[in-house]
C-alpha cells in the first residue's frame, strides 16, 4: 500500500511541477491533492522518493522536483494515455485533410503538433527505405519530349521532362507499351529495388525502342536518387525560449543540436522504429544518446510504416498531453498518406 501511496505522491509532484515550474513541498501537496494522509506521512514518503532518486531538492529549496528517473516512472506507470476530446480530434482531422500535397501535409502536421503541445514538433519525410511505387505516368509533351511522373505510396511526387531523342508524334502505342511495362515492373515495389528492375524493361523492348526506354529508365533512376534524401522538418522552435529556465546549462546548445538534422533523423528513427499506431515512445533527459539533448525529452511515434513524428521539449513536459497529441496526429497522417 505504501508503494502505491508514494507513486501517487510522485504523480502529484510531477503534475504540480509541470504546471507551476516551482519546487513542490509537502504543504502544497496536501492543499492541492486529496492524499488522505498526514503531513508527516507525506514528508516521510517524499524522503523515501528522494532516497530512491525519483525527486530532488534544487539548491536549498524546501520543495522537491522530479528527476529524470522520476519522470520515467511517472510515464511508465501511466495506466492509459488520455484520448483527445472529440472537438480536438475533429479539428485535427479537418486541418490535416485540407492539405494539397505531401509538403503541405508535413508543414501542417508540424505546425499543428507545435500548437497542440507548445513544444518543438519534428517530422520525418517518408523514408525511402519504407516507401514503394504507387504509379508511374508517361506523358508526351511535344516532339521528342516526354514527361515522366513518379508517384510514391506516401504521396511524394517527382516529375521531369526529358528528351528521348526520337519524335513521339503518333507514337501513342510505344508510350502506352512503355507505361505498362514500367508500371508492371515497379508498382508496389520498394523504391530501393526499382532501379535494378528497370534494366529488365529496357532489355525486353524492341531494339529500335531501347533508346527511348533507356531514357525513361535513366529519368526514373534520377528521380529515385532524389527521393533518397532523408529530410526532417521542425516547427515551434521559439517555444523553447518560453521555458529557457528549464535548461540548466544553455539553451543555445539545444538550438544548435536541432540544426543537426542527421541527429534528429537518427533520434526519430530509433524512437519510431516499431510501426504500431498505438505505441508512443518517450526518451527522457539522459536517456537521449546525443549529449546536447540530454536536458530535453522527446515523445515520438511512427505514422504507418513511412516515418516518425513527435515533439521535443524540456523534461518538465506534460507527458500525457504530448503523448495523446502525438498519437492522434500520427493516426490522421497515416490515414491521409495511405488514402
Amino acid at each position: 500500500m505504501s508503494d502505491d501511496r508514494r507513486l501517487e505522491i510522485l504523480r502529484a509532484i510531477v503534475q504540480d511541477y509541470v504546471r507551476t515550474s516551482e519546487p513542490v513541498g509537502s504543504k502544497a501537496l496536501l492543499e492541492r491533492h486529496q492524499l488522505g494522509v498526514s503531513a508527516a506521512t507525506v514528508r516521510n514518503d517524499m524522503a523515501v522518493l528522494e532516497e530512491e532518486g525519483l525527486i530532488t531538492a534544487p539548491h536549498t529549496s524546501a520543495g522537491r522536483v522530479p528527476t529524470d528517473a522520476g519522470y520515467r516512472m511517472f510515464v511508465d506507470r501511466l495506466s492509459a494515455v488520455k484520448p483527445l476530446t472529440r472537438a480536438e480530434r475533429t479539428a485535427i482531422e479537418r486541418f490535416l485533410h485540407g492539405a494539397v500535397d505531401l509538403d503541405d501535409v508535413v508543414t501542417r502536421t508540424t505546425r499543428l503538433l507545435s500548437s497542440l503541445t507548445h513544444q518543438v514538433a519534428v517530422m520525418q519525410y517518408p523514408s525511402l527505405s519504407r516507401s514503394s511505387v504507387r504509379h508511374i505516368e508517361l506523358v508526351p509533351v511535344g516532339g521528342t519530349r516526354l514527361m515522366v511522373v513518379l508517384i510514391v505510396n506516401t504521396g511524394r511526387v517527382e516529375q521531369r521532362v526529358i528528351d528521348v531523342g526520337r519524335d513521339l508524334t503518333g507514337q501513342e502505342a510505344l508510350v502506352a507499351d512503355l507505361r505498362a511495362r514500367v508500371n508492371g515492373t515497379a508498382v508496389g515495389e520498394a523504391l530501393t529495388a526499382v532501379p535494378d528492375r528497370l534494366v529488365g524493361v529496357v532489355d525486353a523492348v524492341a531494339p529500335e525502342d531501347r533508346p527511348v526506354a533507356s531514357a525513361v529508365a535513366a529519368a526514373l533512376r534520377d528521380a529515385l536518387e532524389e527521393q533518397a534524401e532523408e529530410r526532417v522538418v521542425l516547427s515551434g522552435t521559439a517555444n523553447l525560449a518560453r521555458v529557457n529556465t528549464d535548461f540548466p546549462t544553455s539553451l543555445s546548445a539545444v538550438l544548435d543540436a536541432l540544426e543537426e538534422h542527421v541527429v534528429l533523423l537518427r533520434l526519430m528513427g530509433s524512437l519510431s522504429s516499431v510501426p504500431d499506431a498505438d505505441r508512443v515512445a518517450v526518451s527522457i533527459g539522459a536517456e537521449n544518446p546525443y549529449a546536447p539533448l540530454r536536458t530535453t525529452s522527446v515523445v515520438a511515434t511512427s505514422y504507418g510504416v513511412a516515418g516518425g513524428l513527435g515533439v521535443l521539449g524540456p523534461t518538465r513536459m506534460d507527458y500525457p498531453q504530448a503523448m495523446a497529441a502525438v498519437r492522434a496526429v500520427a493516426h490522421y497522417v497515416a490515414e491521409i498518406l495511405d488514402g
